[in-house]
Formats: structure tokens, sequence, C-alpha cells
């Protein structure tokens, strides 16, 4: 008689702990999506240009999405829990690890006057030197000096430090903990060496026992506490991993892991993230430089305005919703022929300019430039812009002939067909698009012992549904127009202050 093998599936939740609503999916080996949940929660605007949220709402977002994402699984057979997290948000705790004010949020902006006190006064090379970064308004560091000077009660206060999705996991785990792609958008972190820059913790009037504990992404922090586990109806069993920041759990889920891994993503704004076995920052900082959630480092750009500039062109100006009637005109043998530039700045830009004043710029146009030529050139400046970053990080010696592109931009064939010539490398669109989520998940599976590193398990999990190949004569087109591209802005940044 022949014996039937039962196949146990494993599961493997993977959180999003966004800044509108938090998003948790249910993940087996295979890489196979059993349930999807979503809970939105507020954002609080006390004053023009801040923003806060009470971390309350993300715990209660986990606990009422938990039963919907188990309903109909066995959730004894759930392994683990990986949770990726908007970055750079302060959460402060008191000695009972009770909150002691909103967390002030990553697209906070009142911290004008501590960014140029760090800038300027401690001074951008010296920055670079402990934390490989500079100050942006949105990172921790920032923060921290606010609250000493505008909140010195509650900043007295103070126990514990601790970014959003660290807060998820110490309710989840009941340890202070922190990984380190996370951690280095604090500008409190020695990117290089992996450790609390002690010199910054100083400077921001903070102690290393007042940090929580570091981890890589795929390590375990613990299991769930006992009271916890009954409260979500898991075993607890469940090994909870350190997780990572955002755009480095989106990493993961694209496969960008790696030496010279690239994804480009085409959303409202756009981001360039390369990765890298060695740790690596450029001269000018044009660049985050920050850990991986593989266990190396990755570069990072960050360009304020990408798809946002097509739409605005398309729904603001022209008045229509139809993107794909007003880039059929612009048929191949225009592609690198277009007499039009755009800067692509309408927000100013971060990466690798990182000017505030900037705007954008339409150049070139004579009697007879079209329509299509106007959406033609925004859609490479775009791509012009996005190159500089790849150009940045190509200067430091990293090769990239390939990478992975996602956003609402990149389901425009034209658009990637422009951008993989632009770049000169291979396009690769990804099979599914579940954005940190997934890459929390799948850390989860590491962490677990599903996958021996986080390289194996993008291997298995990630397929690609569709590359764009550069073409050489199309390229050389492009190469010529990028070189014009990249003189437009030197020549006409110092009008920018004065038209403003």
């Amino acid at each position: 008689m022949q014996k039937c093998e039962v196949l146990y599936i494993m599961y493997y939740i993977g959180i999003d702990l966004g800044t509108s609503s938090t998003k948790m999916l249910l993940l087996d080996e295979q890489g196979v999506i059993h349930a999807e949940v979503a809970h939105d929660y507020p954002l609080e605007f006390p004053q023009p240009g801040w923003s806060q949220q009470d971390p309350a709402h993300w715990w209660q977002a986990v606990k009422k999405g938990m039963p919907q994402l188990l309903k109909g699984i066995d959730a004894g057979s759930v392994a683990g829990i990986g949770v990726a997290g908007q970055m750079h948000g302060l959460v402060v705790l008191d000695e009972s690890d009770n909150i002691i004010r909103p967390a002030i949020l990553w697209n906070d902006g009142r911290t004008a006057k501590q960014v140029d006190y760090l800038n300027n006064v401690i001074g951008k090379d010296k920055l670079s030197k402990l934390t490989a970064n500079i100050a942006f308004a949105g990172f921790t560091a920032p923060k921290i000096l606010w609250m000493q000077e505008n909140e010195p009660e509650n900043f007295a206060r103070i126990a514990k430090i601790m970014l959003p999705k660290d807060y998820v996991n110490y309710l989840l785990a009941g340890v202070h903990a922190c990984d380190y792609s996370d951690a280095s958008g604090m500008l409190l972190l020695d990117v290089e060496h992996k450790c609390w820059s002690r010199e910054m913790l100083e400077i921001c009037g903070v102690q290393e026992r007042q940090m929580p504990k570091l981890f890589e992404s795929y390590e375990c922090i613990g299991t769930l506490k006992p009271e916890v586990a009954a409260e979500l109806g898991l075993p607890e069993t469940v090994k909870v991993c350190a997780g990572a920041g955002d755009n480095a759990a989106a990493a993961v889920g694209t496969g960008v892991v790696g030496q010279g891994g690239c994804n480009i993503s085409l959303g409202t704004s756009g981001t360039v993230f390369i990765s890298s076995k060695s740790f690596g920052v450029d001269d000018t900082n044009a660049l985050h430089a920050f850990a991986h959630a593989d266990g190396g480092w990755h570069l990072m750009g960050c360009m304020l305005s990408a798809a946002s500039c097509n739409k605005w062109l398309l729904e603001d100006i022209f008045k229509t919703g139809d993107h794909a009637a007003e880039q059929a005109p612009i048929s191949d043998d225009k592609l690198g022929r277009n007499h039009v530039f755009f800067l692509p700045y309408l927000m100013g830009e971060r990466s690798p300019i990182n000017d505030t004043n900037a705007r954008g710029t339409f150049i070139g146009m004579t009697m007879d430039t079209t329509r299509a030529d106007l959406v033609q050139a925004v859609l490479e400046g775009v791509a012009f812009a996005i190159r500089d970053s790849v150009e940045v990080a190509r200067s430091l010696g990293i090769t990239i002939d390939s990478s992975m592109i996602c956003g609402g931009g990149a389901k425009s064939k034209l658009w990637k067909k422009i951008m993989a010539n632009v770049l000169g490398a291979e396009l690769r669109s990804p099979a599914s698009e579940q954005g940190p989520g997934m890459g929390g998940a799948m850390l989860a599976m590491v962490t677990c012992g599903a996958y021996e590193s986080v390289g194996a398990a993008c291997e298995k999990l990630v397929g690609v549904c569709e590359i764009v190949k550069p073409e050489p004569e199309l390229t050389a087109l492009y190469e010529k127009r990028y070189q014009q591209f990249r003189k437009i802005y030197p020549a006409v940044k110092n009008l920018f202050p004065e038209i403003q």
C-alpha cells in the first residue's frame, strides 16, 4: 500500500507600516500570497508643514487586520513575522514604555533650524564622516534636537528612542530593537561600521542606553509575547525578525540584493536603489549611503517629482487623463531626437543636486514645437534625472547594466524604452509588485530558516514578467542628449532663488 505524503505549508506574515495605512499579507514558502488586508489611520497636521501620528493607531491596525488575514488558515502554521515601515519617524517612550508624544514623521518639515545647525555648524563633512550622510528635515536626529529645544519636559522623559516599525516589533516581541537599514536614516548610525555613533548621540544630547539594540534585518529579535500571541490568535513560537525600512524591504521584494543590484521606482516621486556588498559614499553626499536588509549596503537617490511631472503636464496643463493617447504620437523615429528639454524639479530636488530652490523648466522650444514634444521632453527629463543619480553610483565603481523597474510610471512601455536607452541598461519588470510587505515576509522566511539567505529567497521568489533592452543606436543618440541635459541646471541654478 502506497503512503500519501502530507504537504504541510508554513506561512509568513509581512507587515507594511505606511504613512496612511498598514498593509499586511500572508505568504507561503513558495511565494504564493494567500491573503492581503489594509487598514487606514489618520495623520495630524497641528501646524503648516508639521506631520505627526499616534503610534497607537499602528498597533490597532495590526490587531484589526490579523483575524482577517488568518481567516480560513491554520494559525498554527504561521512561522514568522517581518515588519517593514516608514523611515525616519521619531517615536519616544518613557521609563514605563509609554508613548510620550505623537510620532514626528518622515515628511514633517518643522526642523529647518536644526538641519541648518547640523549641516552648517557641526558641518556636512563631519556628519558624513560620522554617519555617511548629511542632514535632511526628514531624518530623525534633527527631530531630536527640535524636541530638546521646544519640548524640554518631554525630552527629559525619554527612556527609549525608536522608529515606527520598531515600536510595532516591541509590542510584538517585547524587545527594543532596530535593524541597520532603518537606523541608517536616523543620522545617528555609523553606517560603515554598523554601530551607533557615540559622537552623534552626544551632539543630539542622548545616550546609547536610550537607543534600541541593533540587528541585521533578517535576524530574530524574539518570539511573540504570550499575551500578544493569544490576542492575535497566533502561536507563541512565531518568530519576529528585525525587519527593515520600507525602501530596503521593497528592494528585497523586487530581488535587488547583492553587488550592483538596482531598482528604479517611477512613482509620484522617484527613487534609484543600488545595492552593494561593500560600503561606499560619494564625495558630495549626493546619494544616501545606507545599510541594506541583505546584510550589505546600498546607495539611494530620491527625486521629488517623477511620474507626478507627467501627471502635472497632462492633467493640470493639458486637462486630459488619457495618458496613452498623449504618448501615441511619440513614434520610435522621434526618440533621441527631441530638441526640447525639461528639468523635472517641480518641487525642488533632492538627489543628486540637493537644491530646494530648483524649479521645473522647459528649454529649447521653437515655433514648430508640438504638444507631443513637450510630453516626450517630460518623460526624457525624468529619465535624465534618474541617470544623474545612477552616474554618481557608477563613479564609485559600481557597474549598473540592468535594473528592476516598478511604480505607476513603469506601466508605460514608451517610458521604459526611453529609460532603458538613457541609462544604457536592461530594465526588468517584476512579476508581482507587493512593496515592502513582500520584503518583510521574505525576511521572516530567512529568520525562520526557510531560506539560508536573503539572496537565496530573492532568487527563488522574485519573478520577471517583461524585459526591455537598450538599443545601441538609440542609446548613442540619448548619450548625446544627456550630455546636453546635464549642462542646463548648472547654467540656470543661480536664477531660481531670484525668481521666487
